[in-house]
């Protein structure tokens, strides 16, 4: 099997999705459960899962072990949500992995059972991976919800590990946060150890209740113990607890993202783990997280970041804020239609000097640039539709002077695109 075939066959449409785990059971059953001989770090939570897995996973990897790393959505390269140490699956690796799946899944639907989702192949497909590069650690970020996420298939993980949890794809995971939170509790089983970053009150009961019937300590970060020392776009430093710690991501929630990371690498230390104070605080300051309040261009700043819910509206009101003091911001914006758009506008769009829209890729959930224009028109009226990325970018470099601020935010299904559009715009001006 070539490398499009195996994308064709592991993106061909499957039944949709269907609550449980039967369906990627059966599938690692038949490849001899792959899954089995790995050890994980479980990671769930609405927002800031990616950024704990690059701080623990580049931790790991500094200290000298091998760790597969499998995340959703990606950026750049689609083989990306598949990494070893921080290297991407090859091409070939994905093609014949793809092709063992494909071999099973025929076996399993001769026996009348339906073809997995998408996601569930390329959960299956990481496991094959990462068993096949000899991991020592996998980190692994839940696609979504928890209990009944494609990930939590796995075996009792060392840690499972909660970024800030609050209200997103409520259509499938309730419509309160409290059912949000007991679906993300659901990665917690017995034998393991909890970690947590700061979370609402209804949410830490949850968890702690989750934790307390099944025997599972509970090890709370706490924020309010920092003390800053250096807080700026290069990075911030400072004080967890008596313990120096520097981080090369700028914005307000990474403090918090990097001491729920610390508190679960010290957990596992507790547990035996070699990991000394060095390893750590050069991990975390090498660890990067592409997409989130991420520079990606200079006279004028053009920051993007992936924020598409109202918590992370909030967060990255808040970075805004911090950092861009008495300058002009100018927005480059699409969000899908299922997502809570009209709040993310009703936090964001005041601020802004100019905004244009654009659609977000993807059928069924993309909401018209038009559409997304209008409803921003009755908060903030300097607002145009845009044709596209290409037409949004030069229209925003018109607008902007050197020291304004571009900022293009609502998914990280387009920040990939216009990632690529802008550095070819910056060379055509150099």
């Amino acid at each position: 099997m070539d490398y499009r075939a195996a994308r064709e066959f592991i993106e061909e449409k499957s039944g949709g999705i269907v609550l449980g785990l039967s369906r990627i059971a059966a599938l690692l059953e038949e490849l001899g459960h792959p899954e089995r001989s790995l050890k994980y770090i479980h990671i769930a939570g609405t927002n800031g899962k990616g950024s704990i897995l690059s701080y623990m996973s580049t931790v790991l990897t500094h200290a000298g072990y091998r760790v597969g790393r499998y995340i959703s959505p990606t950026l750049y390269s689609y083989r990306e949500r598949f990494q070893v140490d921080g290297a991407k699956i090859t091409r070939e690796d994905y093609s014949f992995l793809a092709g063992e799946i494909a071999g099973a899944v025929k076996r399993l639907e001769a026996r009348g059972v339906s073809r997995p989702s998408v996601f569930e192949l390329e959960t299956v497909l990481s496991f094959l991976y990462f068993k096949q590069m000899n991991c020592d650690w996998v980190v692994l970020e839940c696609g979504m919800g928890g209990r009944d996420d494609a990930t939590n298939v796995i075996p009792t993980p060392e840690l499972a590990v909660f970024a800030s949890i609050s209200l997103d794809h409520m259509g499938y995971l309730g419509g309160s946060l409290e059912e949000i939170a007991s679906a993300k509790a659901g990665i917690i089983k017995e034998g393991t150890h909890a970690v947590t970053g700061r979370q609402a009150p209804e949410v830490l009961k949850i968890l702690q209740k989750e934790c307390d019937g099944k025997q599972v300590t509970l090890t709370v970060a706490d924020p309010s113990a920092v003390v800053m020392k250096q807080d700026s776009l290069n990075g911030q430093k400072f004080l967890y607890r008596n313990f120096e710690l520097e981080i090369s991501l700028p914005g307000s929630c990474q403090v918090e993202n990097a001491v729920t990371a610390y508190e679960a690498l010290k957990v596992l230390r507790q547990k035996g783990l070699k990991l000394t104070d060095r390893q750590i605080r050069e991990g975390m300051k090498q660890a990067v997280w592409n997409g989130r309040f991420t520079c990606i261009g200079t006279a004028p700043y053009f920051f993007v970041d992936g924020a598409h819910n109202p918590d992370a509206a909030r967060k990255l009101r808040t970075s805004v804020e911090t950092y861009f003091k008495g300058r002009r911001l100018i927005y480059i914006t699409g969000i899908f239609a299922d997502k809570d758009y009209p709040e993310i506008i009703r936090i964001m769009a005041p601020l802004a000097d100019r905004i244009f829209t654009i659609a977000t890729p993807g059928i069924g959930r993309a909401l018209p640039a038009d559409r997304l224009a209008e409803a921003i028109a009755g908060v903030n009226p300097n607002v145009q539709a845009c044709e596209g990325l290409e037409d949004a970018v030069r229209k925003a470099y018109e607008a902007a002077e050197q020291e304004d601020v571009i900022l293009a935010f609502g998914s990280l299904s387009f920040i990939g695109g216009l990632t690529r559009i802008v550095n070819t715009y910056r060379e055509k001006r150099t």
